[in-house]
């Protein structure tokens, strides 16, 4: 579909190149400038045998060279074409290109060095201001201009887009990490929080087993417990004082014996 379109642009614009070189010729011959907006375009007839502003006019025979070349890396291109703007700007410079060569290989003086028909003049009927051109010369620059928008914009010939993508930078490195992938996953694995180690776990469950006891024997948990040394201590004094008890229930019982 690209490469029929960039045929079919270059037709219609080599096409339209000789129709206004042929209309030239015929009307405009031995004729003053037409004067055409108010002076922004004149229709003034000429033959070309250099460039622009006329240069190389004594090396005609180069431009047939270059416009062979520019053809050929047209062809070149075409092969992996599938982008229609692409299409559209290769056919305009590919039919300007042509309509140009037509006149360097068939008019006159001679083959290969050809006068190119020029006709359009810009804001001075002579071309002091701008290069007096031709369609072929429009459809050129149409062409290169529409090229340079394309690549500017990322548009490729096969039809694909560059993007440009932005990356994160990692502040302690300073080096661009992505988002996505396995850095985004260590990185979801660096935020989880690290789980208690099985010490920690035992110790909270005596903690807690502790405090229900404590709570069991109506203690408060908050408060601190006793040491070993004060219930040793606590232990012994009950001791003495029930054979204390003993004793004395002893001698009583003697003393009851002794009366009767």
């Amino acid at each position: 579909m690209a490469v029929t379109v960039l045929l079919a642009t270059a037709v219609l614009a080599w096409l339209a190149d000789l129709g206004t070189k042929h209309l030239a010729l015929a009307t405009l011959t031995d004729q003053d400038p037409v004067r055409l907006l108010g002076g922004a375009v004149y229709l003034t007839l000429t033959r070309n045998s250099g460039a622009a502003f006329s240069l190389a006019s004594d090396h005609t025979w180069v431009f047939p060279l270059v416009t062979a070349g520019v053809i050929g890396w047209i062809g070149w291109m075409a092969v992996r074409l599938r982008s229609l703007p692409w299409a559209i700007s290769l056919g305009l410079v590919l039919g300007g290109a042509i309509g140009n060569l037509t006149d360097r290989i068939f008019r006159a003086p001679g083959v290969f060095v050809g006068h190119v028909v020029d006709m359009v003049s810009l804001f001075d009927p002579y071309g002091q201001v701008w290069p007096i051109f031709n369609v072929a010369d429009s459809a050129l620059v149409s062409g290169v201009v529409l090229a340079v928008l394309l690549e500017l914009t990322g548009r490729q010939r096969d039809g694909t887009r560059l993007r440009s993508r932005p990356k994160s930078t990692d502040p302690a490195s300073g080096t661009p990490s992505s988002g996505s992938g396995r850095d985004g996953a260590g990185a979801d694995r660096a935020a989880e929080p690290a789980p208690a180690s099985g010490a920690a776990t035992e110790s909270a469950g005596a903690s807690g087993a502790s405090a229900e006891l404590a709570g069991g024997s109506g203690v408060s948990a908050g408060s601190p417990p006793a040491s070993g040394g004060s219930t040793e201590s606590a232990a012994a004094t009950g001791a003495a004082a029930e054979t204390a008890a003993a004793g004395s229930r002893t001698e009583a019982e003697t003393e009851r014996r002794d009366l009767s």
